[in-house]
């Protein structure tokens, strides 16, 4: 009959269980870092809005959700409302933060805004999301002046603010290289009443 063999069971001190646990909780912390840190740069993250130029369709502090990887495998299509870095452009103009705007005009496309219209290949867009004051005794609009036709060149978009007359946009300091695009805005995920997909696009009239 085989004799059983002897287990040696080595009992841990207080302080080397204390010591397990912190690793262990480290070993936690540093992987949910790793995997935030992944999910913000290649996949998603949320931004507020900090300006009125994309109302109505996005008030001040409005919470999206951006996500970075339709890009990779598509281009932007006109209507996509994209969050990108500035421009050299704005660089010298001082800005550092991300913007928000509307893509308009594609690579090749020649865009012209006039009599607060927007024209793209010679044919008006309709376009039901741009936000016209209704009365607002605080709407102080930025002087609307003509603009083109210009042709949208290789590589690059034209972006507008849905608050057409409050808005800094191409109009002003010209197009947005595809390298600076960080994503597109698809979901409001705050406040709850406004919860949604951001995907009215502009038309072309019949």
């Amino acid at each position: 009959m085989r004799e059983k063999e002897e287990q040696v069971v080595v009992q841990k001190s207080p302080e080397q269980q204390e010591e397990n646990i912190v690793v262990e909780i480290v070993k936690t912390l540093v992987t949910a870092a790793i995997l935030a840190f992944g999910i913000r740069t290649f996949v998603a993250e949320a931004r507020y809005i900090p300006s009125e130029s994309m109302q109505p369709t996005l008030e001040i502090n409005d919470r999206l959700i951006i996500e970075k990887i339709s890009y990779r495998f598509r281009t932007p299509q006109r209507g996509d409302v994209v969050v990108f870095r500035p421009t050299e452009e704005l660089k010298k103009q001082g800005y550092k933060e991300a913007f928000i705007k509307r893509v308009i005009g594609l690579p090749g496309d020649t865009v012209e805004v006039k009599n607060d219209r927007v024209f793209v290949n010679g044919q008006e867009l309709a376009e039901k999301y741009i936000y016209v004051p209704n009365n607002d005794p605080g709407y102080q609009p930025r002087p609307q002046k003509p603009y083109g036709p210009t042709k949208v060149p290789e590589d690059q978009y034209l972006v507008l603010g849905d608050n057409r007359n409050n808005s800094l946009d191409s109009r002003s300091w010209g197009f947005v290289p595809q390298k600076n695009l960080i994503g597109r805005a698809t979901v409001r995920f705050w406040p709850l009443q406004r919860l949604g997909t951001l995907d009215e696009k502009p038309l072309y009239p019949n």
